[in-house]
């Protein structure tokens, strides 16, 4: 019987010490490292830990299960990571100008938030944990006033040919306005659309779009031009892109409610 099993007793909110910290880099590992194949200079497979130089600039949600014991090794069943624009400074840039060119999100000037790292315990999938981060990440975002979330998402595997109905169906169904529309930087362009639309078979292809990405897509969120082969991590990564102001009224009152937005 999994620790799941148990009803759960969530809670979400930001990592506060090394502690939680370690434990969502832990999560991190046994979700990309483990079960996907990532690697990279920063993933220390001896401690089982995947974290990068940005983590400490980046606010961690988590959800905890309390449910699962009394430390937060035990108890981080969920992970999102942000990085309110203010901080960029901070870093010298966004995690994502190292596989995008963000300048028209910057030129906007307009309240940016980044985000990355998503993952769930796989006893936690398809589940209410994910509602739960989102209620708490719109609340993130009223009090801080954003107006653009922006992020990658990513489809396992790097064989362009076997994505390319999702990838397709994603190219001319949500390609994001001009306005937001940010584009792979040229030396790593990999181009979505790969087949033309009548071509698709379109449920499937929905059914094969990761679940983080028709989460953005339900509320109104859109994709970058052009995709990232990130051999590091074994995925092909898409680029979101969410204005708060257009969002889907009816997802955004799901996700607000109670929360004054």
């Amino acid at each position: 019987m999994s620790d799941a099993a148990a009803a759960p007793q969530f809670e979400v909110r930001l990592a506060r010490d090394e502690a939680e910290l370690r434990a969502s880099q832990r999560l991190r590992y046994e979700v990309f490292a483990e079960e996907l194949g990532a690697s990279g200079p920063m993933v220390d497979h001896a401690e089982r830990l995947e974290r990068d130089r940005f983590d400490p600039v980046f606010d961690h949600m988590l959800v905890f299960d309390h449910a699962r014991g009394d430390t937060p090794e035990r108890q981080v069943v969920g992970v999102y990571r942000l990085l309110p624009g203010e901080r960029v400074a901070q870093t010298g840039g966004f995690y994502g100008d190292g596989e995008y060119d963000l300048s028209v999100l910057k030129a906007s000037g307009r309240k940016l938030l980044e985000l990355g790292r998503s993952c769930l315990h796989r006893d936690y999938r398809g589940g209410a944990a994910m509602f739960h981060l989102w209620t708490q990440l719109a609340a993130y975002t009223i009090e801080r006033e954003i107006e653009i979330l922006f992020g990658t998402a990513s489809f396992h595997g790097t064989d362009l040919e076997a994505l390319a109905a999702p990838l397709s169906l994603l190219h001319h169904r949500h390609l994001a306005p001009v306005d937001l529309r940010v584009r792979t930087l040229p030396q790593f362009y990999e181009p979505l659309e790969r087949m033309p639309e009548a071509e698709i078979d379109k449920p499937a292809a929905m059914r094969a779009v990761p679940a983080l990405i028709k989460a953005y897509l339900r509320l109104g969120g859109f994709v970058g031009d052009g995709a990232f082969v990130d051999r590091e991590f074994n995925t092909t990564d898409v680029f979101l892109v969410l204005d708060v102001a257009r969002m889907n009224a009816r997802q955004r009152a799901i996700y607000t409610k109670g929360l004054g937005g």
